[in-house]
């Protein structure tokens, strides 16, 4: 037993000489430090900004990245090797849009009233134009130029003297029950049973698909009626990849100013030719859209977050009454270094070749917060290090042997 304790005492010894000599290593070189700062700060504040400058030169080589694939997969696995095998030969690069049309009075949509404003909606999105300039040059879209190619959305026993823009649509991939018609708003006009059609042409399963809330009737089993209807638009993706993010200018555009412009005027004007209808609708850059807004709002949250935080910092380091004992410099340069830190730390990410992703936006609040609890450590070891010396009586040498005591004092926990 008395050998084992031996042991065990001189294991402990053995740790606790380690742990000291740590200890005393790091107070030793913050010491340094905190001499050098308080003997030379103009200097330590020129250097500062120099080296900031120096690793910002890495912003040169910066990059950002927002693809899905290379943000969130592992990178030279097989699953990616396959996934780009897969879509070098079946490239599903098509943009979705949709739209469900109700009854503004919460009624059937199934009724010829109903399905008349339906298409005239359809046929203004089907004929508006959109322009967009790339690369200088000015190029103007409609729904005919843009959609994906199918064909799958008229009905071959729709008969008529269709215009070319009428029968150029049926070349598109296109859903909804008035491909019945074929999107023609003269054919649907001449139709006077339209549940007949419906229930004549479309097998029951596909036209239960395009409905919400059909109702069916139970002794004949034909549908006569339904709470609304879904009528989508497939687009020929055109994304480019720009600065290694997904760009679509030509698809956007029409979506934000066809698309989106002609639902959105649907349900903002009661007493247009849409009056009996409502429409919910989601294009394919909703989700940026949203996204987008949502983070423009929060700029201004990221703005007063800085300020609570200086307040804060000057408040609890000092007086709050500017003069003799307060902190209110101290404390924007506090956030002035967590800033140059920021600056300095990605550029040389940059330089190293690693690239800025959405979650990178995180780092500024994390940095800005360990930054803060820094200076705090290190303004309560400069408080604790005066002992009962009055500040007035303190001289530069004073003061700057303070600094390297407070620093060697808080250089250990900072660093841990």
């Amino acid at each position: 037993t008395q050998k084992i304790m031996s042991s065990s005492g001189t294991s402990s010894g053995c740790i606790e000489r380690i742990g000291n000599g740590i200890e005393t290593s790091i107070y030793g070189f913050f010491s340094k430090i905190g001499n050098f700062i308080g003997n030379r700060p103009k200097v330590t504040i020129a250097l500062s900004v120099l080296l900031t400058v120096a690793c910002g030169a890495g912003f040169t080589q910066w990059t950002t990245e927002s693809r899905p694939e290379k943000l969130w997969v592992p990178q030279d696995t097989q699953a990616e090797l396959e996934t780009e095998l897969y879509t070098e030969y079946f490239d599903s690069n098509v943009r979705f849009n949709n739209l469900l049309v109700q009854a503004a009075a919460d009624g059937n949509v199934l009724t010829k009233e109903i399905l008349m404003q339906a298409m005239e909606m359809h046929y203004e999105i089907q004929t508006k134009n959109s322009t967009v300039t790339i690369d200088g040059v000015e190029k103007t879209n409609t729904l005919l130029t843009l959609c994906a190619k199918g064909g799958f959305g008229c009905s071959s026993s729709s008969s008529g003297n269709n215009s070319d823009s009428d029968s150029a649509v049926c070349s598109c991939a296109l859903t909804g029950i008035l491909g019945q018609w074929n999107f023609d708003k003269d054919l649907l006009e001449q139709d006077d049973d339209i549940l007949t059609t419906l229930n004549q042409n479309m097998p029951q399963d596909q036209l239960l698909s395009l409905l919400g809330k059909p109702t069916i009737d139970s002794s004949t089993g034909l549908v006569t009626a339904a709470s609304a209807l879904t009528l989508s638009f497939f687009l020929e993706g055109r994304l480019e990849i720009v600065n290694n993010a997904e760009s679509d200018p030509i698809n956007d555009a029409w979506e934000e100013t066809v698309f989106l412009a002609t639902a959105e005027s649907v349900n903002n004007n009661a007493e247009s030719s849409y009056s009996k209808i409502t429409v919910d609708y989601i294009a394919a850059r909703s989700f940026g859209d949203e996204f987008g807004s949502a983070i423009t709002g929060d700029l201004a949250l990221v703005n007063i977050s800085y300020i609570v935080v200086f307040l804060f910092l000057g408040a609890t380091l000092g007086k709050i009454v500017c003069g003799t004992g307060s902190r209110w410099t101290m404390s924007l340069a506090a956030l002035v270094t967590v800033g140059l830190s920021v600056g300095a730390g990605f550029g040389v990410s940059s330089l190293a070749g690693l690239f800025f992703g959405p979650v990178h936006s995180l780092l500024p609040f994390i940095l800005i917060g360990i930054g803060v609890d820094d200076a705090f450590v290190i303004v309560n070891a400069f408080n604790r290090e005066r002992s009962s010396v009055k500040r007035s009586s303190e001289d530069n040498a004073t003061l700057a042997a303070r600094s390297a005591r407070a620093l060697g004092r808080a250089g250990a926990s900072i660093t841990v």
